[in-house]
């Protein structure tokens, strides 16, 4: 039975829904508002701030967030959960009192995961060991983590440090490491007509970067709340906000029995703010389906110049979903490539790198992505397979002359009705046309209502 339009998408609630009734009718500037709150907190693999943002996020999801916490401890695969670190303050201080570096102003001044180190004077040579610069980003603040080391430090523009004359300089870094705590990761499943699975996966670890990755979050978020707003889904989507590395090694471990064989599809988002070209990352194995649908879509879909990059086992967390036990169907999408664009991981990585259209860009695509996918691997076969049909008179020829592309709707009509032998699939229809796939959907759609065509 096809599955009931969600509860909670009353005109009541959508009413609260940022991407249904932004003000200025633009959901990239409703998403863009999202990120700038989320963006001042200070997130890391574990702790408050992950907590927090998944608090913020769940008022902009459907209903049904389900936040876990996975003790410290815990052996998760070949890891074990570190510590929850928390921080409260940070700084150095100079002779006379002053914070030449402040926590309290931006949370990249210190190193990630910083063991506690409680006020003491050092020389200036001995805090030298301890600082983090840029010599060829002189204005900008690094971001620097230290998550399975024991050490301190901070981050500074390097002409900043170059200033520090003064023999001693007063530190401090109110933190704690507590063996008691717990990694958080949260989850939304919205259920579709089957079991089979699309995964969606953004990682939240990250302080104050909004590129990487709080456009990639708020993306999900929006793209959450469009999926759920349909009348009917195929797949069962699930949206996973976890730390990277460790959160998806996490998950991984506590559901490799339950929801891993699920996952037909699947892909990482990040970066997907910036002014780069769409850039794919292919899964591990390299012509899974969700390969193929991205391709085709970002073929077709005039958002500009675009990239396909073949796997690589360096970047965000495809590198555990696609490890080669678990061997899943899951790629990467994002605009700037990662680690390609000189803000990365720096201070510079603010929410002015950021705009609002390209938000938006970001989450036509991935509507594109999803439509494709609901219908990519259905097979039809011809009840007219001998000879060409007669399409003039029923009218299939004028019907798709308003598409934008008469002789794209034209050839549609012949490579579906030649192709559609019971054994070639939508996306291969379109793959071996060299046709969009939507002018193929166009052309199914319209063959079926002539009874020219059947879906098996």
């Amino acid at each position: 039975m096809p599955a009931a339009p969600p509860k909670w998408h009353t005109p009541e609630v959508a009413a609260v829904l940022p991407e249904l009734v932004a003000a200025d009718g633009r959901p990239g500037q409703a998403m863009h508002r999202l990120l700038r709150e989320l963006y001042p907190i200070c997130r890391s693999i574990t702790g408050e701030g992950v907590r927090q943002t998944l608090r913020i996020l769940g008022q902009h999801l459907p209903p049904g967030l389900d936040v876990r916490e996975v003790p410290s401890g815990t052996a998760v695969l070949d890891w074990t959960v570190p510590p929850e670190w928390n921080i409260r303050d940070a700084y150095i201080k100079d002779q006379h009192g002053r914070r030449v570096v402040d926590f309290q102003r931006h949370s990249l001044h210190v190193v990630s995961y910083s063991v506690p180190v409680p006020p003491q004077w050092l020389t200036r040579q001995e805090l030298d060991a301890h600082l983090h610069s840029l010599p060829a980003q002189p204005t900008l603040t690094p971001y620097r983590t230290s998550y399975y080391q024991p050490t301190w430090g901070f981050c500074l523009p390097h002409q900043l440090r170059e200033q520090l004359q003064d023999e001693r300089y007063e530190v401090c870094i109110d933190a704690d490491l507590n063996p008691a705590g717990s990694l958080t990761y949260g989850q939304l499943v919205l259920p579709g007509d089957t079991d089979e699975e699309v995964l969606f996966s953004c990682h939240i670890c990250h302080p104050s970067l909004a590129n990487d990755n709080l456009a990639g979050v708020v993306t999900a978020a929006w793209l959450a709340q469009w999926l759920a707003a349909r009348p009917r889904r195929r797949y069962t989507y699930r949206f996973v906000f976890v730390p990277g590395t460790i959160g998806s090694i996490s998950w991984l471990h506590e559901h490799r029995h339950s929801a891993v064989p699920r996952i037909k599809h699947g892909l990482v988002l990040s970066l997907l703010g910036g002014p780069g070209e769409f850039t794919y990352k292919r899964s591990r194995q390299g012509t899974a389906a969700i390969d193929r649908v991205v391709a085709a879509v970002l073929r077709e879909a005039a958002l500009g110049a675009h990239q396909l990059r073949d796997f690589s086992p360096y970047g965000y967390d495809e590198r555990q979903y696609c490890s080669p036990g678990f061997n899943l169907p899951v790629g990467c999408l994002t605009r700037t490539p990662f680690a390609e664009f000189p803000e990365y991981h720096t201070s510079a990585d603010n929410p002015s790198l950021v705009r609002p259209r390209q938000l938006a860009a970001s989450m036509r695509l991935l509507r594109l992505i999803c439509r494709a996918l609901e219908q990519h691997d259905r097979r039809y076969q011809n009840r007219q397979p001998y000879g060409e049909p007669q399409l003039g008179r029923r009218g299939l020829y004028g019907a798709l002359k308003g598409t934008g592309n008469p002789k794209e709707a034209e050839m549609a009509l012949l490579w579906v009705l030649s192709l559609a032998d019971g054994q070639h699939d939508a996306l291969t229809m379109a793959e071996r046309s060299g046709l969009s796939f939507s002018a193929i959907r166009r052309a199914v759609r319209s063959l079926c209502q002539a009874d020219l065509l059947a879906a098996l």
